[in-house]
């Protein structure tokens, strides 16, 4: 980042090793206030094409794509210097994303972990090789694919953004990274660490901040074989159609509508607190918000009660006040829009429980700030349950017998996560099962692993961001085939 006048902060992309103050300009805002932070450029496509450019030159004529040792330590390296920085990494995300900081501590504290497990995966990562007959021999070996172009969204950028590129440079390829205006000036903190990391080659990792112009390049461009994106579904479909011609490998990580199931047997405790995380986390501005809860019809009342005054206690506010419970959302644009969805399900018939909603009066008033609303619905098909909201809106169903909450679960397009509430493992094993969920959690909510596979089902995408299967959007699978020689023959 470079200073403007009176002290605002610019940020800039890193290309090629160096920053790049190219594009239309437009300024940062604090959503808790409205207020001015920093200014940024937005790359357009000649800035996209550069960058590509430098990722394709790099990837060809450089030994990253060869060389393990050095991308394992790079990773470890980068964790490092995402550690030594990690509360002014916080500070930034707070500001301009509005999470309260509890919340931004959490993200930023992935970021050491998960480029460390893609440094182990780096030197891990292996192929086979077989004797097929008396004088053949077959070698199968795992080769990166080329230039990554990564698209990552405004909501986590710290998180999100390292869970596509720590596996892209553990598997060998270079990286165009585009990411959102919303979070300018976090972006700039990200690329300035990530340009600090001691032995990363440059060119290897090329870092944009950008929108749908700059990541179109990289989604249309034939030099950018792969695409991590994480975003919404409707977007995600708009990609894959720009990207079917090259027949890119598309890993998409895209929206969710996670139900949350809780049984008559359930430890109501458990299930009141993480319902209430599962909505306010990140202000719902989540792809893994528990925005659905279903329960079952002779606990509905009681459950019910208990988060009409849950739900009224919360505290919201800014991330800058230690007493906030839940931050603004990113706009008020946002605002409006979550505001008008819920007044069309009061409108088609949902019954309010708690009316929350934008708050209008005192020194909130000049934020995006939106108060936790909880609809009762007894018709499935309302967009309400049916779309991703974005925001903290939740929908309560009852239901009576465990087929109806799988059914009731699964009738959705989406189908990132769930979870499930019961003290019978059995009922536990066999919703977890039923469900058409990338991730079921049992007695929990957003217990997230990096050595555990996470992605979706239905229209929540396709590719697994994390676990064992992390490396593989970026790897092509090569088999060579020997036979006749020395090498080949039984002795």
């Amino acid at each position: 980042m470079s200073s403007d006048v009176e002290g605002s902060q610019s940020a800039r992309h890193w290309i090629d090793g160096r920053w790049v103050e190219a594009g239309s300009r437009g300024e940062s805002r604090n959503p808790a206030t409205g207020e001015v932070i920093g200014s940024f450029v937005k790359a357009g496509a000649d800035e996209a094409r550069y960058a590509v450019s430098v990722a394709k030159r790099v990837f060809e004529e450089s030994d990253w794509r060869l060389n393990r040792d050095l991308r394992a330590r790079v990773l470890n390296a980068m964790a490092d210097r995402f550690e030594a920085r990690a509360e002014e990494i916080v500070e930034a995300l707070a500001l301009e994303n509005g999470k309260i900081k509890p919340e931004a501590r959490f993200e930023v504290s992935m970021a050491g972990p998960t480029l460390r497990f893609n440094a182990a995966l780096a030197l891990t990562d292996s192929g086979r090789a077989a004797q097929t007959d008396p004088v053949s021999l077959s070698v199968v070996i795992r080769q990166a694919a080329g230039v990554a172009g990564i698209i990552a969204p405004w909501n986590s950028p710290v998180a999100l953004v390292l869970r596509s590129l720590g596996p892209a440079l553990g598997a060998g390829a270079t990286a165009v990274v585009n990411l959102p205006v919303l979070t300018a000036q976090t972006n700039a903190l990200i690329a300035e660490v990530i340009s600090q990391t001691p032995g990363l080659p440059t060119g290897v990792v090329n870092i944009l901040i950008g929108g749908h112009e700059s990541a179109d390049v990289l989604v249309r461009s034939p030099d950018v074989p792969v695409i991590s994106f994480t975003g919404s579904t409707k977007t995600g479909r708009q990609i894959s159609a720009n990207a079917a011609p090259g027949l890119k490998r598309l890993g998409l990580e895209l929206g969710g509508k996670a139900p949350m199931i809780v049984f008559e047997d359930a430890d109501l405790e458990i299930a009141e607190e993480k319902v209430m995380d599962a909505l306010t986390v990140f202000a719902g501005q989540f792809c893994m918000t528990g925005s659905r809860l279903l329960v079952q019809d002779s606990i509905a009342k009681i459950l019910r009660e208990r988060l009409r005054r849950r739900f009224q206690q919360i505290k919201v506010g800014p991330a800058a006040d230690p007493k906030s419970q839940m931050g603004p959302l990113i706009t008020k644009a946002n605002v409006t829009r979550v505001e008008g969805l819920v007044q069309d399900a009061v409108e088609a018939g949902a019954n309010v429980v708690v009316r929350g909603g934008p708050i209008t009066e005192g020194v909130l008033a000049a934020g995006a700030f939106y108060r936790p609303t909880l609809l009762e619905i007894t018709d499935s098909k309302l967009p309400i349950v049916q779309q991703e909201i974005f925001g903290p809106v939740l929908t309560m169903q009852v239901f009576s017998s465990e087929g109806e909450a799988i059914e009731l679960a699964n009738d959705s397009e989406y189908g990132l996560s769930a979870s499930v509430f019961t003290t019978d493992v059995d009922v536990a094993l066999r919703v977890a099962l039923a469900v058409e969920s990338g991730t079921v959690w049992v007695n929990d909510w957003a217990l997230l692993h990096n050595q555990s596979e996470e992605g979706g089902f239905k229209s929540s995408g396709q590719g697994r961001m994390r676990g064992l299967a992390v490396l593989d959007d970026f790897l092509e699978y090569k088999h060579i085939s020997f036979s006749q020689g020395a090498a080949c023959r039984l002795r």
